[in-house]
Protein backbone atom coordinates (compact mmCIF):
# COMPACT_ATOMS: atom_id res chain seq x y z
CA UNK A 1 0.00 0.00 0.00
CA UNK A 2 1.27 3.46 -1.00
CA UNK A 3 2.31 6.13 1.38
CA UNK A 4 0.14 9.04 0.94
CA UNK A 5 1.71 12.02 0.85
CA UNK A 6 0.92 15.92 0.77
CA UNK A 7 3.40 18.89 -0.05
CA UNK A 8 3.01 22.74 0.95
CA UNK A 9 5.52 24.20 -1.23
CA UNK A 10 4.86 27.94 -2.78
CA UNK A 11 8.07 27.28 -5.30
CA UNK A 12 6.32 25.79 -8.39
CA UNK A 13 9.11 24.20 -9.97
CA UNK A 14 10.22 22.38 -6.59
CA UNK A 15 6.37 21.66 -5.80
CA UNK A 16 6.20 19.85 -9.16
CA UNK A 17 9.31 17.98 -9.24
CA UNK A 18 8.67 16.24 -5.94
CA UNK A 19 5.02 15.68 -6.83
CA UNK A 20 6.15 13.93 -9.79
CA UNK A 21 9.23 12.24 -8.32
CA UNK A 22 6.53 10.63 -5.31
CA UNK A 23 4.11 9.34 -8.23
CA UNK A 24 6.59 7.79 -10.12
CA UNK A 25 8.05 5.95 -7.33
CA UNK A 26 6.74 2.58 -6.06
CA UNK A 27 5.44 2.94 -2.86
CA UNK A 28 4.43 6.46 -2.67
CA UNK A 29 1.60 8.43 -3.79
CA UNK A 30 0.81 12.63 -3.87
CA UNK A 31 -2.20 13.51 -2.92
CA UNK A 32 -2.17 17.22 -3.08
CA UNK A 33 -0.17 19.83 -3.63
CA UNK A 34 -0.59 23.45 -2.45
CA UNK A 35 1.33 26.48 -2.86
CA UNK A 36 0.06 28.35 0.79
CA UNK A 37 -0.62 27.27 4.20
CA UNK A 38 -4.25 28.58 3.84
CA UNK A 39 -4.75 25.99 1.31
CA UNK A 40 -3.03 23.34 3.09
CA UNK A 41 -5.16 23.86 6.50
CA UNK A 42 -8.37 23.64 3.85
CA UNK A 43 -7.90 20.77 2.10
CA UNK A 44 -5.40 18.45 4.06
CA UNK A 45 -7.54 17.59 7.10
CA UNK A 46 -10.22 16.35 3.87
CA UNK A 47 -7.57 13.95 2.80
CA UNK A 48 -5.64 12.75 5.69
CA UNK A 49 -2.12 12.14 3.86
CA UNK A 50 0.23 10.23 5.85
CA UNK A 51 2.77 12.51 5.63
CA UNK A 52 2.89 16.12 4.97
CA UNK A 53 6.35 17.67 3.25
CA UNK A 54 6.22 21.17 5.02
CA UNK A 55 7.84 24.42 3.50
CA UNK A 56 9.17 26.11 6.33
CA UNK A 57 9.29 30.01 4.40
CA UNK A 58 5.70 30.26 3.25
CA UNK A 59 3.77 33.74 2.22
CA UNK A 60 1.19 35.07 4.89
CA UNK A 61 0.90 32.40 7.40
CA UNK A 62 4.25 30.50 8.25
CA UNK A 63 4.78 26.78 7.86
CA UNK A 64 5.38 26.61 11.61
CA UNK A 65 1.91 28.17 12.19
CA UNK A 66 0.51 25.85 9.23
CA UNK A 67 1.85 23.00 11.12
CA UNK A 68 0.61 23.68 14.29
CA UNK A 69 -2.59 24.22 12.59
CA UNK A 70 -2.88 21.17 10.77
CA UNK A 71 -1.86 19.07 14.06
CA UNK A 72 -4.58 20.50 15.68
CA UNK A 73 -6.94 19.44 12.61
CA UNK A 74 -5.16 15.85 12.39
CA UNK A 75 -2.95 14.62 14.81
CA UNK A 76 -2.24 11.59 13.12
CA UNK A 77 -0.75 13.50 10.33
CA UNK A 78 3.09 12.97 10.12
CA UNK A 79 5.10 16.52 9.20
CA UNK A 80 8.18 16.85 7.55
CA UNK A 81 9.50 20.78 7.33
CA UNK A 82 11.39 21.31 4.35
CA UNK A 83 13.90 23.84 4.31
CA UNK A 84 16.54 25.74 2.21
CA UNK A 85 19.07 25.77 5.21
CA UNK A 86 19.64 24.65 8.80
CA UNK A 87 17.57 27.54 10.58
CA UNK A 88 17.99 25.97 13.72
CA UNK A 89 15.38 28.59 16.22
CA UNK A 90 12.33 27.96 13.21
CA UNK A 91 13.24 23.99 13.05
CA UNK A 92 13.28 24.24 16.46
CA UNK A 93 9.86 26.35 16.28
CA UNK A 94 8.10 23.87 13.99
CA UNK A 95 9.14 20.49 15.67
CA UNK A 96 7.46 22.10 19.03
CA UNK A 97 4.44 23.05 17.37
CA UNK A 98 4.12 19.06 16.05
CA UNK A 99 6.54 18.29 13.29
CA UNK A 100 8.56 15.17 13.15
CA UNK A 101 11.66 16.40 11.76
CA UNK A 102 13.03 17.88 8.91
CA UNK A 103 14.79 17.68 5.57
CA UNK A 104 16.76 19.67 3.41
CA UNK A 105 15.44 20.47 0.05
CA UNK A 106 19.21 20.03 -1.39
CA UNK A 107 18.76 16.26 -0.36
CA UNK A 108 19.09 13.51 -2.68
CA UNK A 109 15.79 12.15 -3.71
CA UNK A 110 16.14 8.88 -2.25
CA UNK A 111 16.96 10.89 1.01
CA UNK A 112 13.64 12.49 0.47
CA UNK A 113 12.53 9.06 0.52
CA UNK A 114 13.95 7.20 3.62
CA UNK A 115 13.09 10.78 5.94
CA UNK A 116 8.94 9.96 4.27
CA UNK A 117 9.67 6.31 5.62
CA UNK A 118 11.50 6.95 8.94
CA UNK A 119 8.85 9.67 9.96
CA UNK A 120 5.73 7.12 8.61
CA UNK A 121 7.37 4.13 11.17
CA UNK A 122 7.39 6.80 13.94
CA UNK A 123 11.29 8.47 13.47
CA UNK A 124 12.06 11.59 13.66
CA UNK A 125 15.20 12.59 11.08
CA UNK A 126 16.89 15.76 12.29
CA UNK A 127 20.08 16.60 12.84
CA UNK A 128 21.68 15.64 16.15
CA UNK A 129 21.90 19.73 16.88
CA UNK A 130 18.31 20.24 16.32
CA UNK A 131 17.88 16.77 18.69
CA UNK A 132 20.23 18.15 21.53
CA UNK A 133 17.68 21.37 21.63
CA UNK A 134 14.68 19.22 21.57
CA UNK A 135 15.93 16.92 24.67
CA UNK A 136 17.13 20.18 26.13
CA UNK A 137 13.48 21.75 25.85
CA UNK A 138 12.04 18.72 27.73
CA UNK A 139 13.71 18.54 30.44
CA UNK A 140 12.96 22.19 30.85
CA UNK A 141 9.19 21.80 30.89
CA UNK A 142 9.09 18.48 32.72
CA UNK A 143 7.82 18.41 35.80
CA UNK A 144 10.35 18.11 38.79
CA UNK A 145 8.19 15.19 40.88
CA UNK A 146 10.61 16.57 43.87
CA UNK A 147 8.40 19.91 43.81
CA UNK A 148 4.94 18.14 43.41
CA UNK A 149 5.82 16.76 47.17
CA UNK A 150 6.27 19.71 48.77
CA UNK A 151 2.50 20.77 49.96
CA UNK A 152 2.27 22.21 53.33
CA UNK A 153 0.15 20.67 55.62
CA UNK A 154 -2.83 23.01 55.30
CA UNK A 155 -2.67 22.11 51.76
CA UNK A 156 -2.67 18.61 52.59
CA UNK A 157 -6.15 18.52 54.45
CA UNK A 158 -7.59 20.82 51.94
CA UNK A 159 -6.95 18.01 49.20
CA UNK A 160 -8.03 15.35 51.56
CA UNK A 161 -11.51 17.70 52.21
CA UNK A 162 -11.09 17.85 48.18
CA UNK A 163 -11.00 14.37 47.49
CA UNK A 164 -14.16 13.60 49.99
CA UNK A 165 -15.97 16.16 47.76
CA UNK A 166 -16.26 18.88 49.94
CA UNK A 167 -17.58 22.24 48.17
CA UNK A 168 -14.47 25.72 48.51
CA UNK A 169 -17.22 26.90 51.48
CA UNK A 170 -17.14 23.76 52.94
CA UNK A 171 -13.72 23.70 53.36
CA UNK A 172 -13.79 26.39 54.34
CA UNK A 173 -15.85 26.46 57.31
CA UNK A 174 -14.52 23.41 58.25
CA UNK A 175 -10.78 24.94 58.62
CA UNK A 176 -12.16 28.18 59.76
CA UNK A 177 -10.29 30.57 56.58
CA UNK A 178 -12.47 32.32 54.24
CA UNK A 179 -13.51 31.28 50.98
CA UNK A 180 -10.86 33.40 48.89
CA UNK A 181 -7.93 31.95 51.35
CA UNK A 182 -9.33 28.11 50.23
CA UNK A 183 -9.20 29.78 46.93
CA UNK A 184 -5.57 30.64 46.97
CA UNK A 185 -5.05 27.29 48.85
CA UNK A 186 -6.20 25.45 45.59
CA UNK A 187 -3.91 27.50 43.30
CA UNK A 188 -1.01 26.93 45.13
CA UNK A 189 -1.91 23.22 44.92
CA UNK A 190 -2.40 22.96 41.15
CA UNK A 191 0.58 24.97 40.26
CA UNK A 192 2.99 22.79 42.98
CA UNK A 193 1.01 19.07 41.14
CA UNK A 194 1.29 20.82 37.59
CA UNK A 195 -2.73 19.97 37.19
CA UNK A 196 -5.23 22.47 36.07
CA UNK A 197 -8.37 20.99 37.85
CA UNK A 198 -9.83 19.55 40.81
CA UNK A 199 -10.62 16.67 39.47
CA UNK A 200 -6.48 16.05 38.03
CA UNK A 201 -5.96 17.26 41.76
CA UNK A 202 -7.88 14.82 43.26
CA UNK A 203 -6.12 12.04 40.96
CA UNK A 204 -2.78 12.89 41.78
CA UNK A 205 -3.25 12.85 45.18
CA UNK A 206 -4.94 9.68 45.62
CA UNK A 207 -1.85 7.89 43.40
Amino acid sequence: MSIKVAIVEDNRSFRDKLSTYLNETNGYKCIGAYDSAEDAVKYIPKLLPDVVLMDIHLPNMSGVDCTRRLKELCPSVQILILTVYEDNDRIFGALKAGASGYLLKRADPTDILDAIQDVRQGGSPMSSQIARRVVQSFRESAPDPQKEEKLSQREEEILQQLSKGYSTKEIADHSSISVNTVRTHLQHIYEKLHVRSRTEAILKFLK
